[in-house]
């Protein structure tokens, strides 16, 4: 059984309100008892919806509800293509998933916390505020610091093709990131270290598609591209702060993954007790290019802090 075969049993989606507008949310129960604790799963971007996450349903085959659900500013939540640049900050979507956590009640008697590139950066930030009810963390192809990220991709992004380097170097001076030459070398970028799967699976082309359709908050918080970090999460860093989690914790991260090691060994050395685990031949995206490893790593780290 794949990841990608693995629907789980009955499926509730519905939307929670939030500052006057609504989150979505899906909840995906095993096909048997629920007798594990849940896992709630924070997708990336920002601004990337949850679908190309939806594979992650496969953790919840050994009995435990696993819930997506898309970001204000994304996928089926409410969209607001006009709010100013600082409307979307940290803070909002730490209070975002903190309403979501508080209206779910399969939620109440605790739940596993795992997050997935942008998602792995808003975990940390949402347990340093609200550290009740998490049992474990488990952070997935994520940087624990913006410039750190920035200087590894910077570094992968050296080792491209020359027609690539060229092309983005030529294209963002000029400002004309919207460009399809500069979008064709982001793409040969992304193949490499984002997805090495080809074609794309249905869930990420997905993703990808909502947040071309709606690019606000990536093009805010982030900027152009994955190595062309301009936005307001630039300097982010939350470093310094690790020492300030204990909660079990694992660091899954993909051998070719743009997330690059400098930027989450900090999680490893910062957070007391926090292990890694690095899938070979993966980038980006491991539990979409090798699910079975990365259902099985991450089901048995789940499973070793389970009481029945």
């Amino acid at each position: 059984m794949t990841a990608q075969q693995y629907d789980g049993g009955r499926v509730e989606e519905g939307t929670v309100g939030f500052r006057g507008h609504r989150t979505w949310y899906r909840i995906t129960y095993p096909d048997g008892p629920a007798d594990r604790t849940p896992l709630v799963v924070l997708h990336g971007g920002p601004g990337m919806a949850h679908d190309y996450c939806l594979p992650m349903t496969a953790l919840g085959a050994d009995g435990r509800v696993v819930v997506h659900y898309d970001q204000l500013g994304c996928g089926r939540s409410s969209h607001l293509p006009d709010a100013p640049a600082d409307f979307w900050t940290v803070e909002l979507y730490v209070a975002e998933l903190r309403n979501l956590v508080a209206q779910l009640p399969v939620l109440a008697g605790g739940f596993h916390l795992l997050g997935q590139s942008w998602g792995g950066m808003l975990a940390p930030e949402y347990l340093l505020a609200h550290p009740d009810g998490v049992r474990t963390l488990v952070l997935c192809d994520s940087p624990a610091s913006m410039p750190l990220w920035t200087a590894g991709t910077t570094e992968l992004l050296s080792r491209m093709p020359a027609a690539v380097r060229h092309a983005v170097a030529a294209h963002e001076a000029a400002g004309t990131t919207d460009s399809a030459a500069y979008q064709d070398a982001v793409d040969a970028f992304y193949r490499r270290h984002l997805c090495r799967l080809d074609p794309y699976p249905p869930e990420l082309a997905a993703s990808f598609a909502q947040h071309e359709a709606d690019p606000t908050v990536y093009a805010t918080m982030i900027g152009p591209s994955e190595f062309t970090v301009t936005g307001s999460l630039a300097d982010w860093s939350v470093v310094d702060r690790l020492g300030g989690i204990h909660l079990p914790t694992l660091v899954v991260a993909g051998e070719y993954d743009e997330a690059t090691p400098g930027c989450w060994q900090p999680f490893v050395a910062g957070i007391p007790g926090a292990v890694a685990h690095v899938v070979a031949g993966a980038s980006h995206t491991p539990h979409l290019e090798v699910p079975e490893e990365f259902r099985r790593v991450v089901g048995a780290f789940l499973r070793s802090y389970e009481e029945h």
